[in-house]
This record gives C-alpha cells, sequence and structure tokens, in this order.
C-alpha cells in the first residue's frame, strides 16, 4: 500500500546487506590451485543410491588478518561477479549440471511441478488504493509471471488495464518493482527492474493516452517516488553512477534527493537534499498528502533512522531534524495542517503514536496520540478522518481504529488468526482497503468504511483447496535460557502426527521483522504432500517489539540460533517427527539461521534449505548494501564483534569429516542485495567438509535476484525443486490422490 510503502522501503534495505575491512590481505590467482576438493562419492537418498563426482573447486593461498587471529579464505576467487569472471561462470554451470541431473532423478518432481501449477493459478489481487479520483490495483490472472494494475472509476464500474509488465521482456523477468500515480491521476511514475536487481529505472506513462513519456531515471536505489501536489514532477533517490562491471558488487554511498521535472532529461534535475558530508546515508523522500512537506528519512544501518521535515510552503528554508541520532525508528503517518504525526518506538519498545507541531519541533512539545500498549504496533495510517493502527499480539494481527484525538473507537474484527496488510487512504476519505490471509484462508480483500466500521469483500481469491482440510494451532516453547517462543504449526486434517511425519521448519529471526501466518501456495502443497509445516517466531525479529528484536542482535545473536534449534527439539520432543524426517528452511537472514544451526546441530537434521544466505559474516558488509546490516550483526571491524562473528559463520565454521544432512543451496547471479558469492563459498566449502553420503548442491538461477520481480514461472520451477529434494531426503511419499483434481 501506497501509504505505508515508505517504511516498507527502509525495511528492505535493512533486510540484507560495505565498508571495506582494515585488513592484511594475500589475494593469489585462481589458478593458484587447481586440484579436486571433492572425489566421487556415493550420494545416499531415499531408497536410492546415486554415484557421481562434484565439480573440482579450485582453493587459493587467501587469508586475512583480524585483530590478531589469522582466518583462511581459500574460495574467495568465488566472490567474483559471475558477469566477469570466466572462471566463477564456469563453476556455476558446471554445478548446475549437477544439481538438476540429480533433481531429474527424482520421480515426483514433476507431480509436484504440475500440483503447484494448479495451485497457483487463480486470480490474485493486491491492495487497492485511490489515487486523482480513482481505484488503482494489481492483478494477476493466475499464471502470468508479473501482476497488471488495473484502474476504474469507482467501486463496481469496468476496470482498465493500466500497465502490463509482461510486455516488459518475453522471459517475465524485468519487473514492476513500484509505481506511484500523480495526484491528479494523469501519470504513473514506474520503477521497472531487470533481472531482480535492486537498481531501478523509473519511466513516466501517460495514464490516459497509455503513451511513455522520453523521461527515464537510472541508477535508483533504495528510493521511494514521491510527487509533489500539483503533479509537475516527483522526488527520490539516486546514487553516482557505478564503475563499468561494477554495478552488481560495488558500494553504494553518497546517495542524494533529486526532483525530477515530468517531461524533461534526468540531467536537469535539480538536487533537493544531500549530505556531502555523509557519504553513507541513505536518504529517501517521501511527502505529505497536501503536498505541504517534504519527508527525508534518514538512514546508515537497519535499526533506527533520523527522520527530517521541510516545509515546501516556505522559500529558503532548511529541513528540521526531529531526532539528532539513529537509535529509534520513525514512520510518517501523515499531517493535519501544521501537525505531523508519527510511529516511533522512542521511549515505547512496543510502538506509539505522536503528534509534532511543525512550528514547534522540539521533544518537549510532543503530543503523544496513541502510546504504547502490550501489543505491538507495526503500521499506522491517516484514512477517513481517523488514525488506524495494525499490532501484532503473539505475532498475529490485530486493527485498532482512534479519532485524530487519539481516542479510541473501535477494535476492527479480523477473521480469524492471521495477518493483515494494507489500510492506506486519503485523509479526508471515507474509507480503507486491506488484505487478511492465513496459512489455511488465501486472501480476501476488504474495503473498510471510516466512518461505520464496516467490513466488506472487494475481492476473494479461489483456490483449489478446501481451508476446512487443514489445521493451525499456535503453541509456546522454551529456548535454552527459558524464553518462552511463539511456534504455528499447520497440516492437513487428520494427517497422522509420530515421529515418521516429515516436518519443514522455517524461520527467519533479524532486522526486527516479524514473520507471521500468511496465506503461501508452496506451504500449501507441502500440507497436501503430507508434511508438517512449523513457524517459529524466533528473537531477533520484530514479533514482540524492540527489546525482542534486539535480544537477538550482535552479541546476543546466538540467541536466534539457540530459539530455532529448541523449536526443533520441541517437534521431536512433542512426536511430530525425528531427526532423520525435520527439515530447516529460510532465506536472506533465514539462510544465515539455516546455516548456523545445521552447522551447530547437523545430527537434528535430515535437510536443510538455505536460501540467498548470507553465510560469510567477516565480509558481508564489504558488497553492495551489506553496510547496512551491522546494526543487527555487528561488524568484524570491531574485535568483540568478529569473535561472535566468527563463532557462528556459516563459512567459517563447517568442519571437515563432519555428516551433514542433505543440503540444496539456493541463490542468483543478479542478486545484488546478499551477492551470489556468499552461497557459493559456502557450498564450496560444504561439499569438501561433507563425510556423509548425502547430497550437498547448489542451484542457482540466472536472470534473477533476491527474490522480488520473480517471474510466476521460476518461482513455480524453483519451489517444485525444493519440494522435490525435501521428499527425496525424507522419504516423503506423496498421497495416493496427490495432484488429483476434486
Amino acid at each position: 500500500d501506497n501509504k505505508v510503502k515508505k517504511y516498507a522501503i527502509l525495511i528492505l534495505i535493512s533486510l540484507y546487506a560495505c565498508q571495506p575491512a582494515d585488513q592484511e590481505q594475500n589475494t593469489s590467482k585462481v589458478e593458484a590451485d587447481t586440484s579436486r576438493d571433492i572425489n566421487p562419492t556415493t550420494l545416499a537418498t531415499g531408497s536410492s543410491e546415486r554415484t557421481w563426482t562434484y565439480p573440482e573447486t579450485a582453493k587459493v593461498d587467501q587469508s586475512d588478518d583480524y585483530h590478531g587471529t589469522t582466518v583462511a579464505d581459500p574460495y574467495r576467487w568465488l566472490e567474483d561477479d559471475v558477469r566477469e569472471s570466466t572462471a566463477v561462470a564456469d563453476w556455476v554451470e558446471a554445478q548446475n549440471e549437477i544439481t538438476f541431473a540429480y533433481l531429474e532423478t527424482i520421480p515426483e518432481r514433476e507431480k509436484i511441478r504440475e500440483r503447484l501449477t494448479s495451485l497457483w493459478d487463480y486470480q490474485k489481487y493486491g491492495v487497492p488504493f485511490r489515487e486523482g479520483g480513482k481505484i488503482f490495483y494489481f492483478m494477476n490472472n493466475g499464471l502470468q509471471n508479473q501482476s497488471v494494475l488495473y484502474t476504474q472509476d469507482e467501486l463496481g464500474s469496468e476496470p482498465r488495464q493500466v500497465i502490463d509488465p509482461n510486455t516488459f521482456s518475453d522471459d517475465g523477468t524485468v519487473a514492476l518493482a513500484d509505481v506511484e500515480i500523480s495526484p491528479d491521476g494523469r501519470f504513473a511514475a514506474m520503477a521497472i527492474q531487470d533481472g531482480g536487481s535492486d537498481w531501478r529505472t523509473v519511466r513516466v506513462l501517460d495514464i490516459e493516452s497509455g503513451e511513455e513519456l522520453e523521461d527515464q531515471l537510472e541508477w535508483v536505489k533504495f528510493s521511494n517516488l514521491a510527487w509533489a501536489a500539483d503533479s509537475s514532477g516527483f522526488y527520490y533517490s539516486r546514487f553516482p553512477a557505478t564503475e563499468e562491471g561494477e554495478e552488481f558488487q560495488s558500494l553504494n554511498k553518497n546517495q542524494k534527493i533529486y526532483f525530477h521535472t515530468t517531461g524533461t532529461s534526468q540531467d536537469a534535475d535539480k538536487l533537493a537534499y544531500a549530505r556531502d558530508d555523509q557519504p553513507e546515508w541513505l536518504l529517501i523522500p517521501d511527502i505529505s498528502e497536501d503536498g505541504r512537506f517534504l519527508i527525508i528519512y534518514s538512514q546508515v544501518g537497519s535499526g533506527g533512522n533520523q527522520m527530517a521535515f521541510l516545509d515546501l510552503s516556505k522559500a529558503d528554508t532548511d529541513p528540521v531534524f526531529i531526532t539528532s541520532n539513529f537509535e529509534n525508528e520513525f514512520a510518517f503517518v501523515g499531517n493535519i495542517d501544521e501537525k505531523l504525526i508519527f510511529r516511533t518506538n522512542l521511549a515505547a519498545p512496543r510502538g506509539r503514536l505522536v503528534a509534532i507541531d511543525s512550528s514547534q519541533p522540539g521533544q518537549e512539545n510532543w503530543q503523544e496520540l496513541v502510546p504504547e500498549s502490550e501489543a505491538v504496533m507495526r503500521g499506522a495510517s491517516l484514512a477517513g478522518n481517523s488514525l488506524i493502527a495494525v499490532y501484532l499480539k503473539d505475532a498475529y494481527s490485530q486493527v485498532r481504529q482512534f479519532a485524530l484525538d487519539g481516542s479510541a473507537i473501535r477494535e476492527i474484527e479480523l477473521p480469524g488468526i492471521g495477518s493483515v496488510s494494507g489500510f492506506g487512504g486519503k485523509a479526508d476519505g471515507n474509507d480503507s482497503f486491506y488484505a487478511y490471509s492465513s496459512f489455511n484462508s488465501p486472501p480476501t480483500i476488504y474495503r473498510f468504511a471510516t466512518d461505520s466500521g464496516e467490513s466488506t469483500v472487494f475481492k476473494a481469491a479461489e483456490v483449489d483447496f478446501d481451508p476446512a482440510d487443514f489445521v493451525v494451532k499456535q503453541v509456546f516453547y522454551e529456548s535454552k535460557d527459558g524464553t518462552r517462543v511463539p511456534m504455528f504449526i499447520a497440516h492437513r486434517q487428520g494427517l497422522q502426527l509420530n515421529a515418521d511425519t516429515p516436518a519443514l521448519l522455517y524461520g527467519y529471526g533479524g532486522f526486527n521483522i516479524a514473520i507471521t501466518p500468511r496465506f503461501s501456495i508452496s506451504r500449501l502443497a507441502w500440507m497436501e504432500m503430507g508434511g508438517i509445516f512449523a513457524l517459529a517466531n524466533i528473537r531477533g525479529g520484530g514479533e514482540y517489539g524492540d527489546e525482542w528484536h534486539k535480544a537477538g542482535t550482535k552479541l546476543k545473536k546466538q540467541n536466534v540460533f539457540d530459539d530455532f534449534i529448541a523449536a526443533a527439539q520441541y517437534l521431536v520432543s512433542e512426536r511430530y517427527t525425528r531427526p532423520e524426517k525435520l527439515a530447516v528452511m529460510g532465506g536472506s537472514n533465514g539462510g544465515l539461521l539455516v546455516g548456523a544451526v545445521v552447522n551447530q546441530r547437523p545430527d537434528l537434521f535430515a535437510a536443510a534449505l538455505p536460501a540467498v544466505g548470507v553465510m560469510d559474516m567477516l565480509r558481508f558488509h564489504q558488497f553492495t548494501a551489506g553496510r547496512f546490516w551491522t546494526d543487527d550483526y555487528g561488524s568484524a571491524d570491531n574485535a568483540d564483534e568478529f569473535k561472535a562473528l566468527l563463532a557462528y559463520s556459516p563459512y567459517h565454521n563447517l568442519k571437515d569429516g563432519t555428516e551433514y544432512p542433505a543440503v540444496m543451496v539456493t541463490t542468483a547471479d543478479t542478486d545484488d542485495r546478499v551477492v551470489p558469492g556468499h552461497s557459493f563459498k559456502y557450498a564450496a566449502r560444504l561439499q569438501a567438509a561433507q563425510s556423509g553420503k548425502a547430497p550437498v548442491l547448489i542451484r542457482i538461477e540466472t536472470r534473477a535476484g533476491h527474490g522480488s520481480g520473480k517471474p510466476t514461472d521460476m518461482i513455480i520451477q524453483e519451489v517444485a525443486d525444493e519440494w522435490a529434494f525435501l521428499a527425496d531426503n525424507l522419504e516423503l511419499e506423496l498421497p495416493e490422490s496427490y495432484g488429483a483434481k476434486e
């Protein structure tokens, strides 16, 4: 939703992410060692054995000195960009050849893919938003690679197509990453994403004529697009151009905010705000609905942000900072004339709403509108002359509506224990839209009448399954230090729950991200296959506010792994499954999680799916957006933090001669968030260390990035390969009726 997208941008930056470390280096060329790491190996998976030789991976004589500790890095050469290094490209091709040859031997793979395709083929709707007197929303007719933007004049009127990103490329890998409609409804500023990269090219569409203007903005990344009130142009952020060949790996510094006038070239854009004295700051623009205030988010890490505003109604004024540090989070909610409303965790770890008079912005003059509550405030909007706040209670959604003075109006009733998104709207409008879903409840889009509090269905998904056939429950378990941790468990009705049941445990545990019960076709397919799905709400996330988050960061990061291991132990002790039938899965920071717990407890798991993971904890901050993650992880540049990082870094803690579970690493060649070198190095080292017969594979997608913008057909094939890998290694037998239509 456009009203809350600005804070989502900050989350997106913080998830994954470089300032060069000051280390002594002894770098040798890749040709220094061409000996084989892996001998011919018999891979025992399920009841079958397949014999082949892993691709040879060269080692280099590379080591680094960290505060007096020498750390070897023999696979450093795999950090090179696959587009620039023939050696890395050859290695990728050889690894993929082995991986796909293995996957092709799994008889269940095609049946799983067919069922996933069938399940995926339903109409999907995005949360609508109003602009220029019209309603806009995304819709996918089922298997389209990219969702299409539609508009309609009013509720019930005939929708018209505005933008079809499926025309951007033949293979669906060019996506519409963001779109902002001008206040008069005439123009659409389109942020276009190529091959999953975080880089965006911004273009402008005349909505009425359907013609694109000549505007083309480059070197845009981690930016909002904020239209001026008169629709003459928009504010955006951009970086200087990188060196040729460095766009997918180099550090991004010196971001600046510009104003682009519609119909002009990027060269004519006017600098709106910059901090040349702070080259590492991210600067992200937003604008108040009335166009009076330019809001400037400043961020240097994954934690808090500075917040400033600029009164555009006054000439020659400077931005006014309402904070002087990066210790707390602030998100702009809206304004009522000169009063600016923000959501913050300052003096409220679980969040509150405050009002700030633009003429008296000092903290001593702030007015608390909605105080902190037991539940965690995760979002807020100004819609329909009211304030709507979205909360989390034990990791599921609650929504409350308040008057503009902060007095309570009502709690908005939701269909069950699940997750909501949306609740944007116009300040003087009369409605807001939101989506609700849960593990066994497909997304339903509702229109919420802000005056009466009534929710009516706008669009409801129709998926080829019966929700009553599935069970969802929440349990609580104790972690190693006694901390009480929630976990959701979902499975088919009537499934025999015993030590022979295959189970998949998912987690994230970082960056204040809350993992909530949402609908997912891939998880539904897994449960249909006869597997249990478990989601652990471990520390490091935002399920219980800032304190829960901080308890899983830096020197306390081991708490995250302890929580996840304890979740696995709970599933085993309660006889949901046993180690030989238990798999773990996570992506990005969750990929780090999977790598760490597999190293620490290889005996507890039979299979693992680490996706696009941060696997080298000593060098992550030296690539692309990695420097923003030091708030959560710490940095190897700091002696104490280096010691903690080295203790759990997945790449560095693999031990030769260990019998590891079956592992299939997944990554993509255009991932410029968590560069694929993390996964390449980890997979090479794991193949060398593995003493058991379980397979260690890496699946490397081409023309894809960290996940955003990935086309539907690519997603379906990747999930089918993952579930086939688990079925093979957990000895999961598909039900006789699996895949059959009801």
